[in-house]
């Protein structure tokens, strides 16, 4: 295994764009590339009130219409022989649909203009607004310190910070058709920054630096850190679907610390049993590093969140346990959530550009940035646990939002008080952060579903 770094040096909230912290004894970034110029934020004025009601505006610009896509391979030819795509991994829709381009307002439309009625969107939004989680705290650091209390190795190593209240978007068609809450406000998104390291997953893939989903990681990963029999065995494919059963300890964090099956049971051979658990989550973090070769944030930001408009002011932080050295450059290697501190503390706009990627098969305007193709993969259900994906929860049989449908899928954290839920069936995304738990949440996209159908007309004046 790559050596690590204990050094006790915090991560700072201040630190270099969207990197955790700066390299040990430094005040630059743990970077291997060169200082890049970072876009300005493009933020939106302050509401008149706390709550920002359902948006109905009229006089805006039609949408603009983009160039086709080039044509995308499918899954099947990609990756022969693996299981039939899920239903959410339909052929993508029009190539013309509309996403904000970078530096540009996002565009917010009348709700009925987009097929939704007003007066039930607004009452989804007020639903949200009256059903803010109990669970985690003003700090969800004590929520974090409280939970785990008196079992071993459940030490914070990674940042935390205190959270704001109920905040979302709802999107139709890449509209703003409704917003509320702060959704400025960079929050900790614990265990949807899985999304987004699956999405990483996915250009180096696309890169070729992964080959191979079903060849051993230790064929590239050489370092030791996939030794002997069973961890030698793991292929990427088991570390996205969470079916690895890697032993070991990584940063300080031995696996049987988030065995969540059962602590003392025995492991079994890899891609036979799932199980969720944050320390092999950072073990496939560990491992893109080890092939990109660049710190994680980095990639994300350049790859991804500047091409799609996002903000620069969200952060990707690792643990102080976490420094390794790539190529004889220190580097941190980040968390997938936010279980030990650390991960993606982000706002709820970056979140709905991202969930409006994943809806259009990781196309943004007639830019095709992440493969259709993986999107497929992704959302493709894990033979042993049809309820998720590569690192996305699945709406399969709608085991688990009975409104929805069987084909949305979803990026979740903490017990379901951070979630992205992409809805291909009916052109949708909603981002809801810090509503109280899986049936809440179900109620609130029942209600957004219930808008659906009203007689869809043009834009007003000027559109």
């Amino acid at each position: 295994m790559a050596s690590l770094s204990t050094a006790s040096t915090a991560s700072s909230f201040g630190g270099p764009p969207h990197g955790g912290a700066a390299a040990p004894g430094t005040d630059r970034p743990a970077s291997s590339g060169a200082t890049r110029a970072w876009p300005p934020r493009v933020r939106r004025a302050s509401p008149a009130s706390p709550v920002l009601a359902v948006l109905v505006l009229v006089g805006c610009d039609p949408a603009p219409e983009a160039s086709p896509p080039e044509d995308r391979e499918t899954a099947e030819a990609v990756e022969p022989g693996r299981p039939t795509p899920s239903r959410a991994a339909a052929a993508p829709s029009r190539p013309d649909e509309y996403a904000p381009a970078p530096g540009a307002p996002w565009v917010r439309r009348d709700p009925a203009t987009v097929g939704m009625d007003p007066y039930l969107l607004g009452e989804a939004v007020e639903y949200a607004l009256a059903h803010e989680t109990t669970e985690i705290p003003e700090d969800p650091g004590v929520y974090l310190r409280e939970r785990f209390r008196g079992l071993p190795d459940q030490e914070i190593v990674g940042p935390t910070t205190d959270r704001g209240g109920v905040s979302g978007m709802i999107l139709r068609d890449g509209y703003i058709v409704a917003e509320f809450g702060d959704t400025d406000r960079e929050d900790m998104t614990f265990s949807v920054t899985k999304s987004y390291l699956s999405t990483l997953a996915g250009l180096a893939w696309a890169a070729g630096l992964i080959p191979d989903l079903d060849a051993p990681v230790s064929e590239l990963v050489s370092d030791g850190t996939f030794a002997g029999p069973r961890n030698g065995a793991i292929t990427w494919r088991h570390l996205l679907q969470q079916t690895s059963e890697w032993e070991g300890t990584l940063f300080g964090k031995p696996d049987r610390a988030d065995r969540r099956e059962g602590t003392d049971r025995t492991l079994q051979p890899p891609g036979t049993f799932w199980e969720y658990n944050d320390v092999r989550v950072n073990l496939l973090a560990y491992a893109l590093l080890q092939r990109l070769k660049r710190p994680l944030p980095e990639v994300l930001a350049q790859e991804i969140m500047d091409p799609i408009g996002a903000s620069d002011d969200w952060r990707w932080h690792g643990y102080r346990t976490s420094w390794v050295e790539v190529e004889g450059t220190p580097m941190q290697s980040v968390s997938g959530g936010g279980h030990w501190g650390g991960g993606l503390f982000i706002d709820t706009e970056d979140h709905a550009r991202f969930g409006l990627l994943a809806l259009r098969f990781g196309r943004w305007g007639n830019r095709q940035i992440i493969p259709a193709a993986w999107f497929t993969l992704a959302t493709s259900p894990v033979d042993i646990h049809p309820g998720y994906g590569f690192m996305w929860w699945l709406n399969t049989d709608r085991g688990l939002l009975p409104a929805a449908p069987a084909s949305a899928f979803m990026a979740v954290g903490a017990g379901w008080t951070n979630v992205i839920y992409v809805d291909r069936e009916n052109r949708l995304v909603t981002v809801t952060r810090w509503l109280d738990g899986p049936q809440h949440v179900n109620g609130f996209v029942s209600r957004v579903l219930a808008s659906i159908g009203v007689r869809e007309r043009p834009s007003e004046a000027g559109g």
